[in-house]
């Protein structure tokens, strides 16, 4: 299952590194920090931003956070097909898991973690 709406854009991706022979490479722990990295990327274009600047900011750097979105979901597809993960039922799965912990009631508007 992939997290892309497009199956042909799933298969290129995947067709994308089989004919890089970069497979060889991909494992559970240097996809989770290529994801890591990723992310990071993507957090270090407001990092600095104030919090009154940040609707301009996202705006200003469109393509770069575009561009780092891109490489989540790229990293991300191969992660998932790597190792069979149903998308769908794993967050269909935390969703439940999640509502447990923070029932509307106690958490609506709250930031609070859980167990606070």
């Amino acid at each position: 299952m992939s997290i892309l709406k497009d199956p042909s854009l799933w298969q290129s991706v995947l067709d994308f590194r089989s004919a890089r022979d970069w497979g060889q490479f991909h494992t559970l722990r240097t996809l989770s920090t290529a994801l890591a990295v990723e992310a990071a990327e993507l957090a270090e274009i407001t990092q600095w931003t104030p919090d009154s600047d940040l609707a301009k900011r996202s705006i200003e750097a469109r393509d770069k956070i575009e561009e780092e979105v891109a490489d989540l979901c790229i990293l991300l597809t191969y992660l998932v097909h790597d190792l069979a993960i149903d998308v769908d039922d794993v967050v269909r799965r935390k969703l439940a898991t999640n509502g447990a912990k923070y029932p509307i009631d106690r958490f609506k508007g709250s930031s609070r973690k859980y167990n606070e």
